[in-house]
């Protein structure tokens, strides 16, 4: 990601050859950086059906499977349909797979068809390769993988997965080792399954909440494997630090990566954070790195390495479940929402020397949706979010904002994640009232935390 001359944006219409139609995330990188294969919203912005969910977009990987085409590939495959069952199965569902998919937080767009828009047979090896580097379980597209083989000059070696299991999303990093030795960016992705419903209640892993994180593991796995990754590690924070089943995920990790579950702690997650994202900025210390999670908030001083941490039971899930019944949040219930932050700052006051610090750095899902609010942004773009500072008169008016706003509107908002727009609010609170408390009139954002902490320590372990 960072801050190259181009942005994603930029260089996918180069790619296109038009400005995109829909609003996408980049999943799939190809090595150098550029993208590779991207994830479509279901609509387009006039609100039109738009069902090719993944696009395979760099140019030379289109140029080799377009070839495979012309080959007569395609006309083959519709041919084996009818001669072998086992194939005809597969890759019913394969359609199947993909349809539901793309109806995860869009449930009337399952009946939309299968890879490349269609219910039946094969129509596009370029959608099924891209479904195949997605994730998807996906006969035909790992066969053009195995058929087109590397599309630039890499090395296949020193590649690795961590996945970073939270309160209130699932979330995927891949990276090869660079020729200095730092993680390059393969594929990031972000999936909210909201894995601690109810924990802070139950003290247990809600079995819907584990089905449908199951699932994104299970998708996040096969395209670690698609991008040739060598190790897939998943480490896990706060639901599962509180959940007495934390087994049952851990049985089902193990299953699915090969290696044991980690669950580490609130203060081993916040120095983490620290490393995954206070190495790229070149400012003044010490240093305050905030991480706002569905479950916890970790709090960490430092220069240039973290010095003094704190993680504390406070998220946005936790205080929404505990204090928001209504939508929107009633004056009363906002009110509780602040209570019990200052009475959680007013601990960590007496635990941490935060006010030595002199500069604060934002990271994760609550600061970089509040910056992509802030600057007006039509689209989520990681690249005029990353390393970008963040005023707190701009956070107080987001607050406001967003206060006001039912669930449904906040959803609708451009930025904003499917399946945060129900917690968002109480994360800003908290936002703000660190800003607040310790007087700092602006902070920098960082798209990068944890998850990059977790892979830069993977590869320097190999």
């Amino acid at each position: 990601m960072g801050e190259g001359p181009r942005g994603d944006f930029e260089i996918l219409a180069g790619q296109l050859g038009r400005i995109p139609a829909v609003r996408f995330d980049v999943i799939v990188r190809c090595h150098g950086g550029h993208p590779l294969v991207i994830r479509n919203h279901p609509f387009d912005a006039d609100g039109n059906p738009f069902p090719n969910l993944y696009w395979l977009t760099c140019p030379d990987a289109s140029k080799a499977v377009a070839r495979l085409e012309s080959d007569g590939a395609i006309g083959e495959f519709n041919r084996r349909l009818d001669a072998d069952p086992d194939f005809a199965l597969s890759v019913e569902r394969a359609h199947a797979e993909y349809a539901r998919e793309r109806a995860r937080n869009f449930s009337e767009t399952e009946a939309w068809g299968g890879v490349g828009g269609t219910r039946k047979g094969v129509k596009c090896l370029h959608a099924h390769y891209a479904n195949h580097l997605a994730g998807g379980d996906d006969l035909v597209g790992s066969w053009v993988a195995s058929r087109i083989g590397s599309i630039h000059s890499e090395t296949l070696a020193g590649r690795a997965a961590v996945i970073d299991q939270g309160t209130n999303s699932i979330r995927l990093l891949v990276v090869e080792q660079g020729e200095d030795g730092s993680p390059q960016e393969l594929a990031r992705d972000m999936i909210i399954t909201r894995l601690g419903q109810d924990v802070d209640r139950t003290g247990r892993l809600d079995e819907q909440a584990l089905t449908r994180t199951a699932d994104v593991l299970q998708r996040y796995c096969r395209r670690a494997r698609a991008l040739h990754t060598t190790r897939i590690c998943m480490s896990a924070t706060s639901a599962v630090r509180d959940a007495s089943n934390r087994n049952e995920l851990a049985e089902m990790v193990l299953g699915e990566t090969g290696e044991a579950l980690r669950v580490i702690s609130g203060e081993r997650e916040a120095e983490l954070s620290f490393l995954g994202s206070a190495s790229e900025f070149d400012v003044p210390g010490p240093l305050l790195v905030l991480d706002i999670g569905g479950g916890s908030t970790e709090f960490v001083v430092g220069d240039v390495v973290p010095r003094q941490s704190l993680s504390v039971q406070m998220g946005s899930v936790r205080l929404t479940e505990r204090f928001i019944d209504h939508d929107p949040a009633t004056a009363r219930e906002l009110e509780a929402v602040r209570g019990e932050v200052a009475r959680v700052l007013d601990d960590v006051d007496g635990l941490l020397p935060i006010g030595t610090a002199r500069t604060m750095i934002a990271v994760a899902g609550t600061a970089t949706t509040v910056q992509a609010l802030s600057l007006g942004l039509q689209r989520y773009d990681a690249d005029r979010i990353h390393r970008s500072t963040l005023v707190r008169e701009d956070v107080e008016g987001v607050r406001r904002r967003l206060g006001r706003m039912t669930i449904a509107e906040k959803g609708a908002l451009p930025v904003m994640a499917p399946g945060r727009g129900d917690v968002i609010v109480a994360g800003v609170e908290i936002l703000a009232a660190v800003m607040r408390r310790w007087d700092f009139r602006e902070a920098f954002v960082s798209e990068h935390d944890i998850l990059d902490g977790l892979a830069a320590e993977l590869l320097s372990s190999r």
